[in-house]
């Protein structure tokens, strides 16, 4: 008897868990970010480096790094037109130096994420 309680106790906590994981799901995907967002910022980021002399000579600011978040500081705007950002960059370890930017960089990305559509601004931190 003490078996059959114990399965029964086990399956309505999975059942409770399974419960509150559905629950869940749809706050989840809410929150993802969407795949043209992620190519967006990848590619922003690699024009970035390639026009700034590459990794050995060049950072983008972390928030680049930052493809999960829906509320990346770096995107400026994300609709019809595509997305653009806006970030600071500098020599490697910059940030972690705690050491002023050398770099902004502004750019539009196309709508699908996979256009570099303009580069916008790149130069002197304004």
């Amino acid at each position: 008897m003490q078996l059959r309680t114990k399965n029964l106790s086990q399956r309505l906590v999975l059942g409770g868990v399974s419960a509150l994981l559905c629950a869940t799901l749809p706050l989840q995907a809410q929150d993802r970010v969407p795949v043209e967002a992620v190519r967006a910022i990848n590619m922003a980021r690699t024009r970035a480096v390639k026009i700034n002399g590459g990794l050995q000579a060049y950072r983008p600011a972390s928030c680049m790094f930052a493809t999960a978040d829906p509320d990346n500081p770096c995107l400026i705007s994300n609709d019809s037109d595509g997305f653009i950002f806006r970030f600071m960059g500098g020599p490697p370890a910059w940030q972690e130096r705690d050491l002023p930017p050398t770099l902004e960089t502004e750019i539009q990305i196309s709508p699908d994420g996979r256009v570099v559509e303009e580069l916008i601004y790149n130069g002197p931190p304004r």
